[in-house]
């Protein structure tokens, strides 16, 4: 079954009681049992659902993977593959990720004795230097947020299954119409479906595919006693948007590089980080392990103002400025002061995330509306 055809139909039957097309929302908490652990495959909602339980079967099948777990955000599913972890072990994390990642490996699991190494990946070597008896996960977002950074998850993983490590891939940008991380070699592959799975920017949920068992198995457990996982109504919203999912993506990235070129010319404009670029540093691999380069773009504004990127993000008009990404809509933000405050500013500036750095998730309006907003905000500053 090609791509296109698993968004719509990828783990999914009509639904046994009535034939439903779309599996129902099953709002409930609990089950009838004819006799003490006699049931119908569902108890509590908690462990399963059946419209949580599609979904699920909706993200392993376009993921190619065979498992998949819906979690009630995107920093639940990665809480959960952290959890796998023990005391004493070490990761390595990319460098340039989402604040909140950030967030919750150094603010909550570091006083758990988990020690994270955040290296810039673009160079693999930068990787085995860091690689320890301790070693258990590397961590990879790819193309990175908010610098577009690409990342070869084929040669990640060469050294991860050298030396026996998991590899986990943020694939939230990315999502599975550009890149399949679990046929590159991951172990585990992560969505906040909250953007480009769920499409619609009016449900909050995060996603796991793989395709070991005993992974599976472990991560499943960890899901089911720690409780992060979402509704029946929010997973119905999110198996609505991935049945458009292809052909979102598809204006997604025709109106990205209609963005980029346009920024890239402006005289106001100093740098854009855009993986379709030829000037993209890893623009190569790019080409190589994405089947095309997405609605995700950064860009700096010359001089590196602070007020100077703020009145750009305040004029535009059909860009609306807020947090998250990923949804029909045009959104722009100002990751120093929103999406990545929670990293300290050296931090930050280590990976270009200065004060004039504005993220854009482009959506699927007409393309010429997008740029002009743009053109007519560049123009006020």
């Amino acid at each position: 079954m090609k791509f296109n055809t698993k968004t719509i139909h990828g783990g999914q039957a009509p639904d046994k009681a009535y034939g439903s097309v779309m599996p129902p929302i099953y709002q409930t908490s609990t089950y009838a049992q004819t006799t003490p652990g006699g049931h119908k495959g569902y108890e509590y909602s908690r462990t399963h659902n059946p419209t949580r339980h599609a979904l699920e079967q909706s993200f392993a099948s376009i993921e190619n993977g065979d498992y998949g777990l819906a979690f009630g955000s995107g920093l639940a599913a990665i809480d959960a593959i952290i959890k796998l972890l023990s005391p004493g072990d070490e990761v390595i994390s990319t460098n340039d990720l989402y604040g909140g990642t950030y967030r919750l490996f150094t603010k909550v699991f570091e006083k758990f004795q988990i020690k994270f190494h955040f290296v810039g990946m673009e160079n693999i070597s930068e990787i085995e230097k860091n690689i320890t008896s301790k070693t258990k996960l590397i961590w990879v977002e790819t193309p990175t947020n908010p610098m577009l950074n690409v990342i070869d998850i084929k040669a990640v993983s060469s050294i991860a299954k050298k030396y026996n490590i998991l590899l986990a891939v943020d694939n939230t940008f990315a999502t599975p119409y550009l890149q399949q991380p679990l046929d590159l070699g991951a172990d585990i592959v992560m969505h906040s479906a909250t953007k480009y799975l769920g499409g619609h920017s009016d449900v909050v949920m995060g996603a796991l595919a793989v395709k070991d068992k005993s992974i599976a198995d472990q991560l499943y457990f960890i899901q089911n006693a720690s409780g992060a996982v979402c509704g029946p109504q929010d997973s119905f919203l999110v198996l609505r948007g991935i049945k458009t999912l292809h052909v979102r993506m598809q204006r997604h990235c025709e109106n990205g590089r209609a963005v980029a070129m346009f920024l890239q010319q402006h005289s106001k404009v100093e740098n854009v980080y855009w993986p379709g670029l030829e000037t993209h540093p890893n623009h190569h691999i790019a080409k190589d392990q994405m089947n095309d380069f997405g609605g995700m773009l950064s860009f700096t504004t010359k001089g590196n103002n602070y007020e100077e990127a703020i009145k750009v993000v305040e004029r535009l008009k059909v860009f609306t400025l807020a947090e998250s990404l990923g949804g029909v809509e045009s959104l722009a933000g100002h990751p120093a002061s929103m999406t990545h405050a929670s990293i300290p500013k050296e931090e930050r500036e280590k990976t270009g995330v200065v004060d004039s750095l504005i993220r854009l998730s482009v959506g699927i309006e007409d393309e010429q509306d997008l740029v002009e907003d743009l053109r007519q905000a560049l123009h006020g500053a």
